[in-house]
């Protein structure tokens, strides 16, 4: 399952897993594009392996590490309690 966490004013969409059997959990990125469909990219936490990473651009998967690394603590929570959704009781 897959629970959304914030999506920005250019539709990108950021999204995570429930924590998986190995502890892990996974984020994935995804921005609409007219061109090419859609950009995409997936981390894993909390070892920050990146993967399948499709359109972006260096500097913005560089924006999209920074943002996962800030954000590492509560996509680990909210992978716990279902979501932020859950997590914040609306």
């Amino acid at each position: 399952m897959m629970y959304p966490y914030v999506t920005f004013s250019d539709d990108t969409e950021i999204t995570h897993s429930e924590m998986l059997p190995d502890g892990r959990v996974k984020v994935y990125i995804e921005t609409p594009d007219i061109k090419d469909g859609f950009h995409n990219a997936i981390c894993y936490l909390p070892d920050y392996t990146w993967e399948d990473i499709n359109g972006y651009t260096d500097a913005e998967i560089n924006y999209f590490k920074e943002f996962v690394r800030n954000n590492a603590h509560l996509l680990i929570e909210f992978s716990q309690k279902g979501g932020i959704l859950n997590a914040s009781n609306f």
